[in-house]
């Protein structure tokens, strides 16, 4: 190789190798900037300082049907629709066919059986006529009656133990009641709404296979709602006081008034409340929605011990405390409210509360606090 071709060679390596390191040396500093603020997430906290206030006595729920049933068959078959197409939210009367499973092959099966039962009054006939004269019509009647489109008609009354002997060991009896078996089987391939309601869900769709027991929708009953109520333990005796309570909108909007249907006797251990249950009755002009969130207000006032934060400091009837670098979750109890704000129990004074609680909490990232 010729001198000039050594010396460009070398001139190549080494620019080469100048770009590289100047490229790698100005991208770490980047890299580490990057990896330290994805490391650290900064959430506005306070201070918790309780403070002794008078305020006045609510609390919140959760609107739910008072009746909510899983629609399912005790039978197999080929799910059917019934006298509407369902879908979440479909509106349906009490005694309305919801679904019905394909009962063809039953059916058959019901017939073959009635004309069975006829053939054994048929055959019992002669000797019916001969030992039991007077009692000939009512079992002509009753074998007449055994007609495949209707429903199978009261066994005829024995006018003596001899007779009904009779009739049993001719095996009429056996037979007649496996028939009432097989109708009222027959009966539960349909499912009627036993009250007029709303679909809450859907598991299944008309056409596919259902089994005993398969959940094929979920339907609630209308205009029956209650409100589970977490109340204060030392609070209790103040609501059961009151002849009634008065529900409000997240907005402060009056929609309705109802009172205590029962109280639960386990209290939570974190907050130390008991769940109160109350039934819930719209004003005139206002609908109630089932899943809304309302206030409970029984117009009382009594001091306590509370911490004031923001609104949206609260999901789920939980807070965020930060301790050291970390994020942990702290169920509080609301008591009051304001607008934009509510009062809580349940905070221990010097813990840091987060004011915008996020959404979803990393137990890997480290966490700082910036007072407000």
């Amino acid at each position: 190789m010729k001198k000039s071709q050594l010396i460009l060679i070398a001139v190549f390596l080494v620019f080469t190798g100048s770009v590289y390191f100047v490229l790698s040396r100005n991208q770490k500093p980047e890299s580490k900037e990057i990896k330290e603020s994805n490391s650290t997430i900064y959430l506005p906290v306070q201070e918790v300082i309780n403070i002794v206030r008078p305020v006045e006595i609510t609390s919140y729920g959760q609107i739910s049907p008072n009746s909510e049933i899983i629609v399912s068959f005790e039978v197999q078959g080929r799910l059917i629709q019934g006298s509407n197409r369902l879908k979440e939210g479909t509106k349906f009367k009490a005694g309305e066919i919801l679904y019905k499973v394909d009962n063809e092959e039953a059916y058959y099966s019901m017939n073959a059986r009635k004309s069975s039962l006829a053939t054994l009054v048929l055959n019992a006939m002669p000797d019916i006529e001969l030992e039991y004269p007077n009692e000939k019509q009512k079992w002509i009647r009753f074998m007449n009656d055994l007609h495949p489109a209707q429903i199978l008609p009261e066994l005829p009354k024995m006018a003596s133990d001899r007779e009904r002997m009779f009739i049993t060991g001719r095996n009429i009896l056996a037979e007649y009641y496996n028939l009432k078996s097989t109708e009222a089987r027959l009966a539960k391939y349909m499912y009627v709404a036993p009250f007029s309601g709303t679909v809450v869900s859907l598991m299944a769709e008309p056409g596919s296979i259902v089994g005993p027991g398969v959940q094929v929708a979920k339907i609630a009953k209308t205009g029956d709602h209650e409100v589970k109520v977490p109340i204060d333990i030392e609070d209790l005796e103040l609501f059961k006081a009151q002849p009634s309570a008065e529900f409000y909108t997240t907005r402060n909007e009056l929609i309705g008034t109802g009172k205590i249907l029962r109280i639960s006797d386990v209290i939570n251990q974190s907050t130390q409340s008991i769940d109160v249950y109350f039934s819930i009755k719209a004003l005139a002009g206002q609908t109630i929605y089932n899943g809304t969130y309302v206030n409970v207000s029984v117009n009382e006032k009594v001091e306590k011990e509370t911490m004031i934060i923001p609104r949206i400091a609260v999901r789920d009837n939980k807070v965020a405390i930060l301790e050291g670098d970390k994020l942990l979750e702290k169920e509080v109890l609301i008591v009051g409210q304001k607008p934009d704000s509510v009062f809580v129990t349940g905070l221990r004074n010097g813990q840091s509360v987060v004011l915008e609680k996020p959404e979803k909490i990393n137990p890997k990232a480290n966490y700082k606090g910036i007072e407000r």
